[in-house]
């Protein structure tokens, strides 16, 4: 894929080579400064690098000026419908505006608030989805990923003539392969910056494998810039999902990587609950790029895991301690957490 151009939202590069950016979406009335504040706070406390808020009135657009003022992130302003909301916000402080243009009333307003975003510096984000596309282009494409497309490189287009190239786009649905089919043809059609993303992933478990799937695929192959997981619930959770898919994808190095084969009739414990002891035990340290390896027999490692730095092979009762293939101890059950934990210490300490 080509090389996308570079565009700031506040203190964040999107393009140009910089890393994927991970965005949420606070669930708070953003009216209310304090508790949308503090929400913005506890994302950017787990990873969070730019945050969109809904602007769904005059009142939410004029605070944002308050909330800019105590905010650690970057400030989106999400707009629908008026354009006018999207000036306010815009002279409010915002870092940036989602819109999508096609829902806005003419291309008067859209002139209007292109204008305002020129004179401020900052950019726009052309956002389509499945559920707003031009009637047009319904009627001839239907919901397809090549109509998600041609709708947004329609809207970019009329960013671009009125001489305004401060753009990211987006192409979101709840159809992974249509957002996927969608994303590859407007990466091939510009080099504006990717915001990419499953809209309407859903909760839980469906929302983790359908972000996964659709964001995995993408970034394998190079697309995208920036990006948000959208589940529903607790918008913390995204920030955590979405540093899982980037270190999945090999663009993001985790904490601690712990690693445990699926058991069979050969495991002689719980191997479930012993990952979780080592997980909480490992992510509770001061390590950092370390990959510890769980395996509930010597068939399973270290063999299959000798590329773990440290890791343990379980028999009933016991472990067999191993450090980068090889193994160096058999230590009783009960011990085997602080060994591990014992010997990836080592290993950071020879490593420096």
């Amino acid at each position: 894929m080509n090389m996308t151009k570079t565009v700031k939202c506040g203190d964040v590069i999107i393009g140009g080579g910089a890393p994927v950016s991970i965005q949420s979406m606070t669930n708070t009335d953003t009216r209310d400064v304090g508790s949308t504040v503090k929400q913005i706070k506890d994302l950017a406390d787990v990873g969070c690098q730019i945050v969109r808020l809904a602007v769904p009135d005059m009142e939410a657009a004029r605070a944002i000026e308050d909330i800019k003022k105590l905010s650690p992130l970057p400030v989106v302003a999400d707009i629908h419908f008026d354009h006018r909301l999207a000036i306010e916000a815009i002279r409010a402080g915002a870092d940036k505006i989602r819109i999508n243009p096609g829902n806005l009333k003419g291309r008067d307003a859209l002139k209007k608030v292109v204008e305002e975003a020129d004179e401020r510096k900052i950019p726009i984000r052309v956002g389509v989805n499945g559920g707003s596309l031009e009637k047009d282009i319904l009627h001839t494409m239907g919901r397809t990923g090549k109509a998600l497309a041609e709708s947004a490189m329609r809207n970019v287009r009329l960013l671009e003539e009125m001489d305004f190239t401060d753009i990211v786009i987006s192409v979101k649905t709840s159809d992974v392969a249509a957002g996927y089919e969608a994303y590859k043809i407007v990466a091939g059609m510009t080099d504006h910056p990717l915001h990419i993303g499953v809209t309407e992933a859903g909760s839980g478990e469906d929302g983790v494998i359908r972000s996964a799937v659709g964001l995995g695929a993408l970034l394998l192959e190079g697309i995208g810039d920036t990006m948000r997981v959208s589940v529903t619930g607790d918008p913390l959770q995204e920030v955590y999902i979405a540093k899982k898919i980037l270190a999945a994808a090999g663009l993001r190095k985790e904490k601690v990587k712990v690693i445990s084969c699926p058991t069979c009739g050969r495991t002689k414990l719980d191997l479930e609950k012993a990952v979780t002891k080592v997980k909480e035990a490992f992510e509770n340290s001061s390590l950092e790029g370390i990959t510890v390896a769980v395996m509930g027999c010597e068939v399973n490692g270290p063999g299959e895991a000798e590329a773990a730095d440290v890791g343990v092979a379980w028999g009933k009762g016991r472990g067999s301690l191993f450090v980068r293939g090889k193994i160096i101890k058999t230590v009783s059950e009960d011990d085997i957490v602080r060994e591990l934990l014992e010997a990836a210490e080592n290993i950071a300490y020879k490593d420096k």
